[in-house]
């Protein structure tokens, strides 16, 4: 993951959510280590909304699953998740828009999005990741 990817996945996720007439978002883009490589917040979110998207990010990488996985697993065994965000200082966010980045299998990185609603987020990752030639893993 490099910043021109970064870049580049962020400016499809905004595109897709214009197409879709979503509301504004905050996007955060990880490489595969956990670290913040980008992160964009348009006009209008709300100011928790960028620890949010790393969250999902950073939560669905450190795990490796995507947070649609995470939070189907919220549901079953909350106190493991409970267990996770302990571990993770408080910042894992088990819902859908964290989505793990593969290219030719390997995990790359991971996009973090929140301002719409947790699934349109997830779709904006999606064609954001599968716009760049990648693989987008949801862990649905």
């Amino acid at each position: 993951m490099d910043l021109d990817l970064a870049n580049a996945l962020i400016a499809a996720a905004l595109e897709h959510r214009r197409a879709h007439n979503m509301k504004p978002l905050t996007i955060a883009v990880i490489d595969a280590g956990g670290h913040l490589v980008a992160l964009q917040r348009e006009d209008g979110t709300s100011n928790l909304r960028a620890e949010i998207a790393q969250g999902k990010a950073k939560g669905a990488v450190a795990m490796g699953l995507g947070s649609r996985a995470l939070f189907n697993r919220a549901q079953e065994q909350p106190y493991f998740i409970d267990a996770m965000n302990a571990l993770n200082g408080g910042s894992l966010v088990p819902v859908p828009g964290g989505v793990l980045i593969r290219r030719d299998g390997a995990l790359i990185g991971g996009i973090g999005i929140t301002g719409d609603s947790s699934d349109n987020d997830e779709a904006c990752a999606v064609a954001a990741i599968e716009g760049q030639g990648l693989v987008a893993d949801t862990g649905g």
